[in-house]
């Protein structure tokens, strides 16, 4: 059975019709969106962070029906002006990627941070993106990334 959402995706009223089982991973896949990525399936890792009504969510345990009358962000909007953000420039500036499989949902994270806590300390980042994993412990040159956009 499929049910009818309809939602602000990146900015654009979309309508499509889903099933209730799906989660927000797959859905975003049917927009050509792949930027959440699911990984561990549990919500324990971060890389399918997406923000709904500006609120990180773990999209592969957020049911893709609950956005329906709600706005969703990817990481693809973050650069709709044509250029990268403050924090997608930083993450470049201090290298705070390796593979990049996991760089997605720390960028949201940290836009999310910044809006909360301008200024944030070592332990204000290190807590607030604890929910994100890298499993090629770029964590220091994450950290600065961090540092970076909230100065700049």
């Amino acid at each position: 059975m499929m049910r009818t959402i309809n939602f602000t995706l990146n900015g654009q009223p979309v309508s499509t019709a889903i099933e209730p089982h799906r989660n927000l991973v797959e859905l975003l896949q049917r927009f050509d969106l792949f930027g959440a990525r699911e990984s561990c399936g549990q919500g324990l890792c971060g890389c399918c962070t997406v923000l709904v009504d500006d609120m990180a969510v773990s999209g592969c345990l957020y049911f893709a029906v609950w956005v329906d009358g709600k706005s969703v962000t990817t990481v693809e909007h973050l650069d709709a002006e044509g250029s990268l953000s403050v924090v997608q420039q930083a993450f470049i500036d201090c290298g705070a990627f390796q593979c990049g499989f996991c760089t997605p949902g720390f960028v949201l994270m940290t836009h999310q941070l910044l809006k909360a806590y301008p200024n944030p300390s070592d332990d204000d980042i290190r807590h607030y993106l604890s929910g994100n994993l890298c499993r090629c412990a770029a964590y220091p040159e994450i950290i600065e990334a961090v540092k970076l956009a909230a100065r700049r």
